[in-house]
């Protein structure tokens, strides 16, 4: 595996663990539908969570949500749409994103929550 894949992997890992510590449940990781993925699907009491997590050895070239542009936003909301009828589920949803800053643990974790909201199309 190349190493940038292991540590967006080891970041991914963090950004679960952070969010079960904040007393999120994780209803799915990497779930994928064809073309469609989302990182972490989660439940914040009565809300569904799509966390975006971003992992980057340091901010060099800026802070990992900055990764997060329109275009991705607009994957994100497709991809969770797709979801969203999948599972029947009938939530209010929340984007969330999950950025990771550092080589190895412990990681320098930033949760930005309502992160972004859904294009009008």
């Amino acid at each position: 595996m190349a190493l940038h894949n292991h540590l967006g992997k080891e970041g991914e890992e963090a950004a679960v663990r952070f969010l079960e510590g904040k007393g999120y449940v994780i209803r799915h990781r990497n779930w994928r539908s064809g073309h469609k993925e989302l990182d972490i699907v989660a439940v914040d009491g009565d809300t569904l969570v799509v966390a975006e997590v971003k992992t980057r050895r340091d901010t060099d070239y800026g802070t990992p949500e900055t990764a997060v542009d329109n275009r991705k936003i607009r994957r994100i909301v497709s991809s969770t749409d797709a979801y969203l009828r999948c599972f029947e589920v009938d939530l209010p949803v929340r984007f969330d994103i999950v950025s990771v800053v550092g080589t190895e643990p412990p990681f320098h974790i930033t949760h930005i929550e309502d992160a972004f909201l859904p294009p009008i199309w």
